[in-house]
């Protein structure tokens, strides 16, 4: 009983004469956009992408923060100079960044609860854990 292709089933594998033969990773490459895995490297990416976790302000830091914002508040007619840091949750993933701003205070909207800086960045008092301010005199020190 014979099968089909039984004639040529054996036949040696012809060589090219003109071009040298691919190597097996350019040939499994010529095949990568067909993976079946497509994108499983960005989401390795994004899951080992580390992110800061916000520990939340306890009562003491929340205590001192409001001192802070009324200080500031209080002295918003002298232009303070202030460093913001402040805590960005990530967009994709629990957690975030902690992150300093620096500038000087042109106002504060009670409403949104926004302060806008002298460059025109706005910050929102609910992203910002700590304050430092400093007034623009020489010699004056740091309010801390």
């Amino acid at each position: 009983m014979t099968r089909a292709y039984d004639d040529i089933i054996h036949l040696p594998h012809p060589e090219p004469k003109r071009h040298s033969r691919m190597s097996l990773e350019a040939r499994a490459a010529q095949f990568a956009p067909f993976a079946a895995l497509t994108g499983h490297q960005a989401v390795l990416a994004e899951a080992a992408r580390y992110t800061e976790q916000n520990p939340g302000l306890d009562d003491q830091q929340c205590a001192e923060l409001n001192r802070r914002v009324n200080l500031l508040l209080d002295r918003l007619e002298e232009h303070p100079m202030v460093v913001l840091t402040l805590f960005e949750k990530d967009g994709r993933k629990n957690g975030g960044r902690y992150r300093e701003v620096r500038g000087i205070v042109a106002k504060f909207d009670e409403f949104e609860r926004v302060f806008t800086l002298g460059d025109g960045q706005q910050v929102a008092l609910s992203a910002v854990v700590s304050i430092d301010l400093q007034l623009l005199k020489d010699g004056d020190p740091p309010v801390r």
